[in-house]
């Protein structure tokens, strides 16, 4: 029996302990019957988590490509592979169908070896949501250069930084982006960024914005007339099963982002299989997930899962407040979306608009619900669920991160339950385990700890590029023979799993161990508050007190903020107990976010301990103006 489409309760019970009983047979059968190989494995899987190496369908070889583009030909030829959907409505969305695909693909890929890019070369992808950021992900794949796309919302800074780690010799950008009603100079950036840049030779340029941009003689090219003379046709590189596929920064609680590396064979597989069975995709939906390709979320569950099960997959250029806060449910309504993906932040914001910018669509099409980047409290789940799902649609939360290729717990939807806060289960192959502080396995069905993995999985990370030890002591090192994933979490009586946050957001007050996500879950059930976010800081008798940054749903309100504040602290009270009480409540315009959505409680933290000189580059946030903001207002 084939394990890839799991339709039943039955079937993932038996899938998951099969994965779990003999792992590299279940595993093997699934890439086997789902996937082409040029040459098949002697092995599928080595490890020791003590170095650690891990390699899965050792001596193989394929490229990712063939699997997620020319495959396809035969049968889905003529289906829309990409729907792109620009940032403009009243533009035309674009529809690419495989076959176009297989063209575009192979002209890109013969472009970049015409200007002797090769094999193993690091290419730095700059560029929009537009087609040829996918299109050039693949091409790099095509000809086995590997990828490193940066978020083309990143500074100059932090665009230098990564391009200068990982050595890349050519960067793809274009002259600008649409973002809204706003236009950004992408092109500049990349100029100002390369000032610092010594190994890029070339600089290829697409045109979305039209506008005026400097062109540096020999090094700048236009993309466009190499791709009108390039060939249709590219001989696909052959690729070793651990052959790095690409390299994807994320960012380090200290210091310089890692520059993880995830490699080709297992992460195909890996990443293949999770979209086809968390989203339960069917050949006829249309697949929409709202991230960028310039997070682990794009590069898995926009491109490459989504293509190598020969789905259609959304391109959204846009934000969801341009031209109004009903862009999502307009595009949903146009395009009949099957499966819609997005993060906890978004549905929240939408949340907090009049609810006419929903209604006035038709999204009946929804199926599957997704959610992804951090944990989504119950207030948003319970607006998603009721009004974007009507009731009908699951809500797969999902968990995993960059480090982990793919989605590593979550519901599959129509099959395992879903519970608002909760991930629930782990995929088949996925052997979760909680810890307590001392090393040790909590084993009682029941428990809370620190998260983490104790079997490989294929779509893993295999280290930090040009630091192995790095990636060693930040995964490996903490608890013995085990992937530590820096995440806390809670274990019901069932085996479901909570994400409680990460462990540095678990504070010890008085002696007791208290998860800032519960805290903040009861904060935002006041009707007052829009979001929150709950830090230690230090205090002379209970070694941490909490200090919580409030949004309000109306900032200006002029109700007494001492009564609100009280308001607040009942709540935790009834919620939790008198001893999460929060010493200082700050109410603020805003949160210092990454792009992802992620608040950066390192900030928050500083603030609070009133060490606000020394909050290192905050240049990369998405808002880096409310830091000045919460800095004056301190209390």
């Amino acid at each position: 029996m084939s394990n890839y489409h799991i339709k039943t309760v039955e079937e993932y019970h038996q899938a998951y302990r099969r994965s779990v009983q003999d792992p590299e047979s279940f595993w093997g059968e699934i890439a086997r019957e789902n996937f082409v190989w040029q040459k098949p494995w002697d092995t599928v899987l080595n490890w020791d988590f003590t170095k650690p190496e891990v390699s899965w369908f050792e001596g193989a070889q394929l490229n990712i490509t063939e699997n997620c583009i020319d495959r396809h030909l035969p049968t889905r030829g003529d289906k829309t592979a990409i729907l792109f959907e620009p940032n403009d409505p009243s533009e035309a969305a674009q529809k690419i169908t495989y076959r176009e695909m297989y063209a575009r693909v192979c002209q890109f890929a013969n472009v970049l070896r015409d200007m002797e890019v090769q094999k193993g070369d690091r290419v730095c992808i700059y560029l929009p949501m537009i087609p040829e950021l996918a299109i050039s992900v693949l091409a790099c794949a095509r000809i086995g250069a590997i990828h490193s796309v940066v978020f083309a919302g990143f500074s100059a800074t932090a665009l230098s930084t990564r391009i200068n780690d990982c050595d890349c010799k050519m960067v793809i950008t274009s002259d600008g982006s649409f973002r809204g009603n706003k236009t950004i100079d992408l092109k500049g950036i990349v100029d100002e960024a390369l000032e610092n840049c010594d190994g890029v030779e070339k600089v290829l340029v697409a045109k979305r914005v039209h506008s005026e941009v400097t062109m540096k003689e020999g090094r700048d090219h236009w993309l466009q007339p190499l791709l009108d003379v390039a060939s249709e046709d590219c001989i696909p590189e052959v690729m070793n099963a651990e052959d790095p596929l690409f390299i994807l920064y994320t960012s380090g609680s200290t210091g310089m982002p890692k520059g993880m590396v995830h490699s080709t064979a297992g992460y195909m597989v890996y990443t293949a299989y999770t979209f086809k069975n968390v989203f339960q995709y069917e050949e006829e939906d249309i697949y929409w997930c709202t991230a960028d390709i310039g997070w682990i979320t794009g590069h898995s569950y926009i491109v490459y899962g989504p293509l190598a099960n020969g789905a259609t997959t959304v391109i959204f250029e846009g934000v969801p407040t341009y031209p109004d806060w009903g862009r999502f449910w307009q595009i949903v309504e146009k395009h009949k979306i099957t499966q819609f993906y997005t993060a906890p932040t978004a549905i929240r914001a939408l949340a907090k608009q009049d609810i006419g910018f929903v209604e006035k669509y038709d999204l009946s099409s929804l199926k599957v619900l997704g959610t992804v980047g951090e944990p989504i409290n119950e207030e948003a789940w319970h607006w998603y669920d009721d009004n974007i799902g009507k009731g009908n649609s699951p809500i797969v939360d999902t968990w995993w991160q960059t480090e982990t290729g793919g989605i590593m717990i979550s519901p599959i939807p129509f099959v395992t339950p879903t519970i608002p806060t909760f991930a629930t289960l782990p995929l088949p192959g996925i052997q979760p385990c909680l810890m307590d502080e001392s090393g040790n396995e909590l084993t009682a069905t029941r428990a809370s700890g620190r998260l983490c993995i104790k079997f490989p999985w294929p779509a893993m990370a295999r280290t930090i590029w040009g630091n192995h030890q790095r990636y060693k002591n930040t995964y490996f090192s903490i608890f013995d023979n085990k992937y530590f994933t820096g995440d806390g979490a809670l274990r019901d009586n069932t085996g479901n799993y909570r994400i409680t946050g990460r462990v540095d957001d678990v504070i010890i007050v008085s002696g007791h161990n208290l998860g800032t996500a519960p805290i903040e879950d009861a904060v935002d059930e006041h009707p007052a508050v829009a979001e929150s976010a709950i830090v230690g800081f230090p205090h002379d008798v209970k070694g941490n007190a909490l200090y919580g940054y409030v949004i309000l749903k109306e900032m200006g309100e002029s109700r007494d903020h001492t009564n609100l504040r009280k308001e607040i602290n009942q709540l935790i009270t009834e919620r939790i107990g008198p001893i999460a009480k929060l010493d200082k409540i700050q109410f603020t315009s805003g949160l210092p976010k990454t792009r992802s959505g992620k608040i950066m409680r390192r900030i928050l933290r500083k603030i609070a301990a009133g060490d606000s000189e020394n909050l290192g580059d905050i240049s990369t946030l998405l808002n880096p103006e409310v830091v000045a903001d919460i800095k004056k207002n301190v209390i």
